[in-house]
């Protein structure tokens, strides 16, 4: 079995594994973060840009059309166009793209007003971001897209050549009422995504016979999207190692070099003691800075060494078997006290709660406990227990549960983390199968929300304004220190102002008579709503005393250990 140095050895240099855990979770919070914010940003950015472009498409097409129908007789192309068109059977249609299809149109290409009307489009399609400007009618019988006149030199559409389109976009330009924006995006192919906007050009009679079209490609926008996703990944990636290299710092500033000092004046503690050396300062020369629960920790340290030494120091003057016992069940009684909350009001100035809790063990020294302790100006911790066993060992497993619960909470776990964490750290070392069963709820003071969970504990009694105290029947997980593989239930109670909550360990209802009768359930409800106006301290009154009468003479043979708290809300 190793001893204690051993044992200190074999983790010293695994002291950062607290600070690359958090680390860990630092910058998985942060991926998770910035994948959500560049999803959001490239929804807004996408949406952005392609109003933009459906604007300029719009605006283009405006300002063509409007040139065109006043620079060029439009109309009659239009209607030439069309007529020869309509004219064609199906067969000479197929023959769309060669000489003999474009002859039926000859007359039209060679036209003056055709090439007025192309060099019109083409100022508009060379000065412009705009993929395409063209004159071209719907067909809605054929379901076709007739040219009329297209600029674009590259793969230019002559007069009369048509092309397939969907019928719903098409009836989407034919049944134009006037009002917003006339466009439609589809995917084409041979020119991909399209964003196809149009004017309608309209004889004297106000007939729709040709529209101004012009097409942007959404390549652009994909393109775009793909350079704000790169840029932003890459400014994320920056951020990420400074937040977790600050974070780092500062874990190891606060939280790991402090313990690590503890550590240490644990191990020369022990070295000295090994080798006879009296020393009493080990602990109470430690310099954390911290201003926190470890600097609690090292100072209950140092008042633990002195109180040792000054046990041992006892021990030398007695020599009686019974003086030696009842002095370390003296001091191991004046530890766990010092380790229980025993002041009351616990945090004066806040009127948002009011908090009492007892102790009363079945010997000098007790396993249950109940702690109490604010994680940050808005969350309230809260926590029953009860160790299996009584006396000094159970009072040792005790107080290292009570840290390590505390420590978890106070590191931001939400109440199965915690349980989980502290299940884990237990179980690693527990060679004398010792476990522990705990209550553990985080309230948000502010909204009145309590988040919970069980370990193996007794159930809860809640009472919410103007009922009766209830028990509140919730999931339990597995006993801590049981099986490290253990997970544990998390649940929410809205607690509204004048709502109380009553915690208890089994010493309470299993509490016996002379006759081996149990207090039992009933009559520790009956307890708690005799006086339903009662603060937390006179309902712990009110129990303790019905208990005490159940109990009369008989031995107590488990601890009574019990916590009331009353949420008051933000607002008192």
């Amino acid at each position: 079995m190793q001893n204690v140095t051993e044992q200190h050895n074999g983790v010293k240099n695994e002291r950062k594994s607290l600070s690359v855990m958090i680390a860990r979770k630092t910058i998985r919070g942060c991926v998770i973060l910035g994948i959500i914010a560049l999803i959001l940003g490239m929804y807004f950015n996408t949406i952005s840009c392609g109003r933009q472009y459906i604007s300029l498409a719009c605006n283009t097409a405006k300002q063509a059309a409007i040139n065109v129908e006043h620079g060029a007789d439009a109309v009659s192309l239009a209607n030439r166009v069309m007529e020869i068109y309509r004219s064609l059977s199906e067969e000479d249609r197929q023959k769309v793209g060669t000489d003999e299809y474009r002859a039926f149109f000859g007359e039209i290409s060679s036209d003056p007003e055709y090439e007025n009307i192309l060099d019109i489009l083409k100022g508009y399609l060379d000065n412009s971001d705009v993929y395409d400007v063209y004159l071209a009618m719907y067909d809605a019988q054929s379901c076709t897209m007739v040219y009329m006149a297209d600029p674009e030199e590259q793969d230019r559409l002559y007069p009369g050549e048509w092309e397939s389109v969907t019928e719903k976009g098409m009836m989407k330009f034919l049944n134009w009422d006037g009002e917003g924006q006339l466009y439609d995006i589809d995917r084409t192919s041979n020119y991909g995504w399209l964003c196809t906007a149009g004017i309608p050009v309209k004889d004297e009679n106000g007939q729709t016979v040709a529209f101004v079209l012009t097409d942007i490609s959404l390549m652009n926008l994909w393109h775009g999207m793909k350079g704000f996703a790169l840029n932003f990944m890459v400014l994320m990636t920056v951020l990420i190692l400074i937040v977790t290299q600050l974070m780092h710092r500062f874990i190891n500033k606060n939280l790991v070099e402090p313990v690590g000092a503890v550590c240490d004046a644990a191990q020369n503690y022990v070295k000295d003691r090994r080798e006879g050396k009296n020393e009493t300062d080990h602990f109470a020369n430690i310099e954390t800075g911290s201003g926190n629960e470890i600097e609690e920790l090292a100072l209950a340290m140092a008042e633990m060494e002195r109180d040792i030494s000054e046990y041992e120091d006892n021990l030398t003057r007695v020599t009686a078997e019974n003086e030696k016992i009842n002095t370390e069940l003296s001091l191991a009684s004046r530890l766990q006290e010092a380790f229980i909350p025993h002041e009351f009001p616990a945090f004066p100035g806040r009127d948002e709660f009011e908090l009492y809790g007892i102790m009363n063990p079945a010997r000098e020294v007790g396993g249950d406990f109940y702690d109490f302790f604010l994680i940050d100006g808005d969350h309230l911790g809260l926590l029953m227990a009860d160790v299996s066993g009584k006396g000094v060992p159970a009072a040792l497993f005790m107080m290292v549960a009570k840290i390590i619960l505390q420590s978890c909470a106070m590191l931001g776990l939400s109440p199965g983390e915690i349980l989980e964490k502290t299940n884990q750290a237990i179980c690693s070392n527990n060679q004398e199968d010792m476990f522990v069963t705990v209550w553990v709820g985080i309230l948000e003071i502010s909204t009145g929300i309590l988040t919970a969970a069980n370990a193996g504990h007794e159930y809860p009694v809640i009472m919410h304004p103007g009922g009766e105290f209830e028990v509140l029947k919730d999931k339990h997980g597995f006993i801590i220190g049981g099986m490290a593989e253990s997970v544990y239930t998390e649940y929410r109670l809205t607690l509204e102002p004048g709502s109380k909550l009553f915690l208890y360990t089994d010493g309470v209802p299993e509490a016996t008579d002379s006759e081996d009768g149990m207090f039992g359930m009933k009559r520790m409800l009956d307890a708690l709503n005799s006086d339903k106006e009662a603060s937390p301290r006179q309902v712990l009154e009110n129990v303790a005393a019905a208990v005490d009468r159940f109990v009369y003479n008989a031995e107590q043979f488990d601890d009574l250990t019990m916590l009331c708290m009353k949420y008051n809300g933000k607002n008192i």
